[in-house]
């Protein structure tokens, strides 16, 4: 599966809306997912959102969609 993982690039400060940045990852679980960000970033993690369906197809075609790998 695909997950959108939105996340602030520090943990120490408080996270702000015009500060989140966000990423694409694939993994077989939510769980896994972030996981893999938390091992292998700094950042803080505020949300991880599955895509399928339509919502991946419209992330792909209007986002800049690339898939981060660790």
């Amino acid at each position: 599966m695909i997950y959108k993982v939105y996340y602030q690039e520090t943990k120490e400060r408080n996270p702000k809306r015009e500060q989140t940045h966000s990423l694409y990852i694939e993994a077989d679980t939510e769980v896994i997912a972030r996981q893999l960000v938390e091992d292998n970033t700094p950042y803080n993690i505020e949300f991880v959102q599955t895509l399928d369906g339509n919502h991946l197809e419209y992330e792909k075609e209007n986002a800049e969609f690339t898939l981060t790998e660790f």
